[in-house]
């Protein structure tokens, strides 16, 4: 045991300072707000995905933070090992909290940066892996982020439907839908509208980082018409069982 934790000692990764203060991220794109209650902060999977939000976000309270593959599995990392993974270390930093356990007081938060934090990733099998990666981090290592409400699942459309113009009074739409569940609704309240579904042409989203800036922020970073998804814990026991399956 005394071997084990000197091996620990050694491993143990501080954050990165400059003049005593944490150097944030060089990928991170701030916001230019200091405001908690608007300031959102975007966990993106992928460069592209990343270069598209920063063009598409509302530089104000919208931050960006791109991220590169999949992230550590951290379910069984020692806290002190977390900052040795460069991706789980510019997360806690542009969060500005550092890891704590689930019993820890309120005053970790303390220098949360963010009201909303928010995992934006594809809409398809990697991506959810990637989601339930950071999940992971956050519910093993900084448990007060979920307690709290602060974290979020975006939630990008799978399918976007061109529908044509009927007559002069309307003209041309696009429509998004989340998944083949809502894409056939919106077919069947087309049709009820008069529009043959044939002439509505259907294109499939394969990610993120197809969509130009316009399409993410319409449909994922809008505030006004986005569908964002709050993270909460019902059962904690079901909860832990459910991560230790996983993870």
């Amino acid at each position: 045991k005394a071997a084990q934790a000197r091996s620990r000692a050694g491993q143990k990764v501080e954050k990165k300072k400059q003049s005593g203060v944490a150097i944030l991220p060089g990928k991170l794109s701030d916001c230019q707000s200091e405001d908690l209650n608007r300031n959102e902060i975007f966990l993106v999977e992928g460069d592209s995905a990343g270069g598209s939000a920063k063009s598409g976000r509302d530089k104000e309270v919208q931050a960006i933070l791109p991220l590169r593959g999949k992230v550590l599995n951290t379910w069984e990392v020692e806290p002190g090992s977390l900052f040795a993974n460069r991706e789980v270390h510019d997360i806690a930093v542009a969060l500005g909290i550092d890891p704590h356990l689930p019993d820890a007081p309120d005053t970790v938060m303390d220098n949360l940066r963010y009201g909303k934090v928010v995992i934006m990733t594809d809409a398809d099998v990697d991506g959810s892996h990637i989601r339930v990666l950071l999940c992971t981090l956050f519910y093993r290592h900084f448990p007060k982020l979920i307690e709290h409400g602060h974290l979020y699942f975006a939630q990008p459309p799978l399918y976007r439907l061109d529908v044509p113009a009927q007559g002069k009074k309307r003209p041309p739409r696009k429509l998004y839908a989340l998944d083949n569940e809502e894409r056939e609704a919106l077919l069947d309240r087309l049709q009820l509208e008069g529009v043959k579904p044939e002439s509505v042409d259907i294109s499939r989203f394969k990610g993120l980082g197809e969509m130009n800036p316009e399409q993410l922020w319409e449909t994922t970073m809008d505030p006004e018409v986005r569908r964002l998804l709050r993270v909460q814990i019902d059962d904690a026991i079901e909860a832990d069982r459910v991560f230790t399956m996983l993870m």
